[in-house]
């Protein structure tokens, strides 16, 4: 089964509802391809263990993975209760060892569907997920490269000369730090979404929105350079491709190759034991821009593209070093009063 969208010989494998529900999610909803295809594998998987519980098939075995859940009815879907939700969850978390992101995510995607039959198709009166909160989110740091790290990055693609795309990837990186953008709008560009000007540029982010996101001084010298190398490359027309970065054959270079391309050079420059990924350079550009660019965090919300501020309000951890200078800026850091030297009383001179 593909990852980002699913054949129609693979989509009859589930319930006609669920496959209503994945078409409003992405025609009325607009919805990613990514987006309505992961919400179909929670779904199934799910079923797949209502089925295997009423069937008395463990969930551990091999053959839950072959359990067929296309017969499944609107009389089925309505006798499940929160209690099954609630004991799947515990499934998810120890059986398939989900962490809070996937057991959240596969939540959401039964709230919705549940929601969808309860309040659009009025086929359901009762929503077995309504009063069930989603699993609590462990605090935790994003993990991001320091200014130094990330220079260090840009340097080690800079001078790699025995790459032919060093160009290209010194340009798809600066964009990564500099405008936090996702991996997908990256892939995404075509060279009609760029301003004449390098000003700015068009993305396409989540639920198909686009956004204008401006250039700095490094983007637009980053991405001049690769335009011109890009030209001189395909002076004999042999690309048509409207797409901004290309692969090896000239196509538009695909979200695999990127993630290659970053975790090579985060190993070349000795960032490779960080728990660093392409997502993380997201983090980094967010960071840097909070920390040592001032930005306001409801600009920061625009530029990353985010639909609410709470997200957004990740990036404004502080640093162990901005604590540590905070610290000094207090005006009482400096300030010495000396105890009184101990005189002692009268009656302790005999």
């Amino acid at each position: 089964m593909a990852v980002l969208t699913l054949k129609s010989e693979e989509l009859k494998a589930f319930p006609p509802l669920v496959r209503d529900f994945a078409t409003y999610k992405s025609v009325i909803m607009g919805n990613s391809p990514k987006t309505v295809c992961e919400y179909l594998l929670d779904l199934r998987t799910f079923f797949r263990y209502t089925e295997a519980v009423r069937l008395g098939i463990d969930p551990a075995s091999p053959d839950f993975e072959t359990i067929k859940i296309d017969h499944i009815d609107l009389d089925y879907i309505a006798s499940v209760t929160a209690a099954d939700i609630y004991e799947f969850l515990l499934y998810a978390a120890g059986g398939r060892k989900n962490g809070w992101a996937a057991r959240s995510r596969k939540l959401s995607a039964l709230k919705g569907f549940y929601r969808y039959l309860c309040a659009k198709k009025h086929l359901l009166e009762n929503n077995p997920t309504a009063n069930i909160d989603s699993p609590k989110k462990h605090a935790s740091l994003p993990k991001f490269l320091t200014l130094e790290e990330s220079r260090r990055l840009l340097t080690c693609i800079r001078e790699d000369l025995d790459s032919k795309h060093a160009v290209r990837d010194f340009a798809i990186v600066t964009l990564f730090l500099n405008c936090g953008m996702r991996l997908s709008e990256l892939c995404g560009i075509d060279l009609s979404d760029i301003d004449p000007e390098l000003r700015s540029l068009r993305v396409t982010g989540k639920g198909s929105k686009m956004r204008l996101i401006y250039l700095n001084d490094a983007c637009r010298r980053a991405l001049l350079e690769y335009i011109n190398r890009r030209a001189e490359q395909h002076v004999s027309g042999s690309t048509r491709t409207n797409a901004l970065f290309l692969s090896e054959r000239n196509q538009r270079i695909s979200q695999k190759t990127v993630q290659w391309m970053v975790y090579k050079y985060l190993k070349m420059a000795g960032l490779e034991n960080r728990g660093l990924s392409v997502h993380k350079l997201r983090h980094t550009a967010a960071t840097l821009m909070y920390q040592s660019g001032q930005v306001d965090v409801r600009v920061l919300k625009d530029i990353l593209g985010h639909e609410q501020l709470n997200t957004t309000q990740i990036y404004t951890h502080v640093s162990s070093e901005s604590m540590e200078n905070a610290m000094q800026q207090n005006p009482l850091s400096s300030l010495s009063i000396e105890r009184p030297k101990y005189k002692k009383p009268d009656y302790e001179e005999e």
